[in-house]
């Protein structure tokens, strides 16, 4: 059902919007949701995601073959500056396909064999410039704690004391809100921090754990002894930094041989695109103002799988493996295939009936209203809304 929630007639609370006074947590079990489920929809073919995977990569390499020539003679020279954002849109989008193909390692559904998924992610993620067992790791984690305040990992809420913000009950509160952060609720303000969020969110999440939870010490994807590895993994983080100084000395190498401008327009900006591209799609996945968080009293793997939204990307939803649209399901079954996590869609929205949402907010409209929406949450309670 698009944004909705459960709803409860009991004991409404006029301050709070209509949805989260009405919200009543689901108490399906595991089991129930997955027998909604055909059997066959669980199965992995490890042949059938290498052709994707194919697929995509001679589409990545038509795209660089096609943009080698936008720089030559034949080339009018006023059609470079159409040609090369064309490039960058387009690449962005094919490798961001291929990450998520990586992301299908990482959760062990390309294949029924865990060293094929392995090699074929850390192959993947690396060329990307990703700690591939590194992100596995802490992705493996988000998926185990999902919408848990305290052990979730990414896209965290922010609670009003930790925003600096007074207490809700405080009479005086309109008196004693900071001008900055008046200043940060400014359109302008709001247009920085998204542009902002879109171009380093990523990186900044790999190397100090922006958006993830609040530890002392260095946190980052590159540390082995960063608190969300445990000491047995530390092995693979290591080699998962290594991949990544690898193909980053990789491509210094080639700055040198052929120039940086030749980087930066084949490679440095595609990456930016698809960097852009992730974040976008995990901030709109788990931020939403219909969409609760859980203090461990009330947290449950159910509960949590449904701290997500499906969300319509229109035609790039196909180019992004359905990742979009399909991403309940691969919440609750993260070893189903993306092909068939889309055909199960259906049948657990029939299941869960209110408590499935999907959005199908344009998501540019969907980003601005929710970065607007969703600054913090309160300090108490188990049962948690933006």
């Amino acid at each position: 059902m698009a944004r909705q929630n459960p709803q409860d007639p009991k004991a409404p609370q006029p301050s709070k919007p209509k949805y989260e006074r009405d919200y009543k947590p689901p108490t399906f079990t595991i089991k129930e949701i997955r027998d909604s489920i055909p059997a066959h929809l669980f199965e992995r073919n490890g042949w059938l995601a290498t052709a994707y995977l194919c697929k995509d990569l001679a589409m990545a390499f038509s795209l660089f073959f096609l943009a080698s020539y936008i720089d030559s003679p034949f080339l009018p020279s006023y059609l470079r500056y159409i040609a090369w954002p064309a490039y960058w849109f387009a690449q962005g989008v094919v490798l961001t396909g291929i990450w998520v193909v990586a992301h299908e390692c990482g959760h062990q559904a390309y294949s029924n064999v865990k060293a094929v998924n392995n090699t074929v992610g850390f192959i993947l993620h690396s060329l990307l410039l990703v700690p591939y067992h590194s992100w596995r790791f802490s992705h493996s984690a988000h998926h185990k704690a999902t919408g848990h305040m305290t052990r979730d990992q990414v896209f965290v809420p922010r609670s009003r004391s930790e925003r600096g913000l007074p207490p809700a009950d405080n009479t005086q509160h309109d008196h004693n809100i900071s001008v900055s952060h008046l200043i940060e609720e400014s359109p302008l303000m709001s247009l920085a921090g998204i542009l902002g969020m879109l171009l380093l969110g990523w990186p900044l999440y790999l190397f100090s754990n922006v958006s993830g939870q609040r530890y002392s010490g260095w946190a980052s994807h590159f540390n082995a002894h960063s608190p969300f590895f445990l000491a047995d993994q530390r092995l693979d983080v290591h080699l998962s930094t290594l991949g990544v100084l690898v193909v980053g000395g990789g491509l210094t190498y080639l700055a040198k041989m052929l120039s940086f401008a030749t980087i930066f327009k084949f490679y440095v900006v595609p990456y930016l695109f698809v960097n852009l591209w992730l974040t976008l799609i995990t901030f709109l996945q788990h931020t939403d103002p219909v969409l609760p968080h859980y203090r461990e009293k009330e947290w449950n793997f159910q509960r949590g799988a449904l701290c997500t939204v499906d969300r319509s990307f229109g035609p790039l939803n196909s180019m992004f493996h359905h990742i979009t649209d399909s991403h309940v399901a691969h919440h609750f079954f993260s070893t189903m295939p993306y092909w068939n996590a889309l055909k199960a869609t259906p049948y657990l929205k029939a299941k869960l009936g209110e408590y499935y949402i999907r959005d199908d907010t344009p998501f540019p409209i969907a980003l601005w209203r929710n970065w607007r929406a969703c600054q913090f949450v309160e300090d108490t309670g188990d049962v948690l809304f933006y």
